[in-house]
């Protein structure tokens, strides 16, 4: 837990780790608040009409005990992989918390995985239960070997084929069970690398992740619990953002947390969801962010009580920071990391400890330095990788099966992240861009995200992606592709226009010398926009 302290070197000062010998999530997130108080509302399951359920700590247990029970008696055993295919619902709540509880290990799959993509983690994983609905089961069915074997298959939508139906299933195990007495750096969780470089990894977490991440998650959402607080994201909780920055940390920290999956994100939607439920704290991805800002005047169409943003998965830029301060009155607190050591740095409105383009400091108890190639630690000012320091309790056990790749993610005692950055004097952290995102043009290293942030607030970008394009002459180009908003169209003036805007707001060698307007951009299902395949595009 994080002190309530609200000086940002005095909470630095007397923070320190407590994490007891035996820890296991499923108590954590659960029954340590259902043996205390089973009202206490624990989850908001919204449905696709608006019909809201209500679900308490003690309905969760119960729950999760029951489907602890199954996946036992099924021959489920300790440390095997049991993986979840089904959008925010209190299905997902439950199976993780069960699976927890029978000491297996978790691996939330997100519901826009194409067969391909399903079939290699589950492949990969040695997968030996699944969780799903109907449409994961036809995804599957479809799959060039046909449905794969499990020991468990359940489905919420009701029984098919090999798989049992969930509830009907549940209802014949008691409603009692003992969680399995683990360690902290016992396997739960494994979370799938994005893949915006090379095939995606599987990142084995320890149960210690969660008590790991609640002092960045109580920095960006201004130490909370406060009272009145309720919190919901539209990320997959498939995602490490939707579950370590969303579901999990609040569930242990006594937080109702709203389940309302959208098919296609709509910022309307989101800011009448938010009103009606009179939602405190949101955790929004930067694109969703960036669709909200379509939205004129949300304060005057909607009776919001927000009181606190955070936002992760890309850099979020200044732009959008200053909106949410004229828009709502609030800070977007940003918090940084990666599947395999999450939320490591982050800014916090509360503590005064907020910079415009810069993503924010260490969360106290995690050491964070920007590093060059020998480990070394950089100068402020001067550009080099961000990497975090272990031993860390956030910090991934390894990956699957991967030994050489997870020995050749360290820099002696430094994680590696992949992500270029630099410090100021003050020690904010400013990042930059991926190594393989930086653009060379001229001698210049130029990050994508200053030129991104730089478009979206022209008037006609609804959404940009910068990427370097190879050049004789100056080794790259910077290129520009952009999602259009709906009024404006395509045309060689609107194009002069925007490289213009972009070269007086930032400087001559930084403005796309191409422009390609287009439909959409690739992205991964956590949000990220994938560079890489815009490059390939040429």
């Amino acid at each position: 837990m994080l002190p309530d302290i609200r000086d940002e070197k005095q909470l630095h000062a007397a923070f320190r780790w407590d994490i007891p010998a035996r820890y296991n999530i499923g108590v954590a997130v659960c029954d340590r608040w259902a043996e205390r108080e089973p009202d206490r509302l624990a989850l908001l399951d919204v449905a696709d009409d608006g019909t809201v359920t209500r679900v308490s700590y003690g309905a969760l247990r119960a729950q999760s005990n029951r489907l602890a029970n199954l996946l036992v008696s099924s021959g489920i055993e300790r440390g095997e992989r049991i993986a979840i295919l089904l959008p925010q619902s209190r299905e997902v709540a439950e199976s993780h918390i069960a699976i927890y509880k029978a000491g297996a290990v978790a691996l939330p799959l997100a519901v826009l995985f194409g067969i391909d993509a399903l079939t290699y983690r589950l492949d990969d994983a040695g997968v030996t239960g699944l969780i799903t609905n109907a449409a994961g089961l036809a995804k599957l069915r479809s799959a060039p070997g046909g449905m794969p074997a499990f020991k468990l298959l359940l489905s919420i939508d009701g029984p098919e084929g090999a798989a049992q139906d969930y509830n009907e299933a549940l209802a014949s195990q008691p409603s009692d069970f003992t969680p399995v007495d683990t360690t902290p750096d016992d396997p739960a969780l494994m979370i799938y690398t994005s893949g915006t470089t090379g095939q995606p990894k599987g990142a084995l977490h320890g149960h210690r992740v969660l008590p790991g991440h609640l002092p960045g998650f109580q920095l960006v959402h201004e130490f909370l619990p406060q009272e009145g607080d309720l919190l919901w994201t539209p990320a997959d909780w498939a995602w490490a953002g939707g579950l370590l920055n969303g579901l999990l940390p609040s569930l242990s920290l006594g937080i109702p947390v709203v389940a309302r999956k959208f098919e296609k994100f709509d910022p309307n939607e989101a800011w009448q969801l938010i009103a009606d439920l009179k939602i405190r704290n949101i955790f929004i991805p930067p694109t969703a962010l960036r669709m909200l800002r379509t939205v004129p005047n949300p304060r005057s169409t909607y009776e919001l009580q927000l009181r606190t943003i955070a936002s992760a998965g890309e850099a979020l830029g200044a732009e959008t920071l200053l909106w949410a301060q004229e828009a709502l009155g609030l800070t977007i607190n940003e918090a940084y990391g990666q599947t395999e050591c999450n939320l490591v740095i982050g800014s916090s409105g509360a503590l005064g400890m907020t910079k415009p383009g810069f993503i924010g400091k260490p969360v106290p108890g995690h050491v964070v330095a920007i590093i060059r190639d020998d480990g070394s630690p950089c100068m402020p000012g001067e550009v080099g990788q961000i990497a975090i320091q272990r031993p860390d309790p956030v910090m991934f056990l390894g990956y699957w099966n991967r030994e050489t790749a997870t020995i050749e993610k360290f820099i002696g005692e430094w994680m590696t992240t992949g992500d270029q950055g630099v410090t100021d004097e003050e020690g904010y952290i400013r990042f930059i861009g991926r190594d393989d995102d930086v653009i060379t043009s001229s001698s210049y290293r130029i990050g994508p995200v200053e030129i991104e942030d730089c478009l979206i607030c022209h008037p006609a970008v609804a959404l940009a992606a910068a990427v370097g394009k190879p050049d004789p002459l100056r080794t790259e180009i910077v290129k520009a592709f952009l999602v259009l908003r709906p009024e404006f169209e395509p045309s060689n003036a609107l194009t002069d226009d925007i490289r213009d805007f972009v070269k007086q707001r930032l400087s001559a060698h930084e403005y796309p010398r191409e422009i390609e307007f287009v439909a959409s951009l690739p992205m991964t299902t956590t949000g990220k926009i994938i560079r890489r395949e815009l490059r390939a595009r040429g």
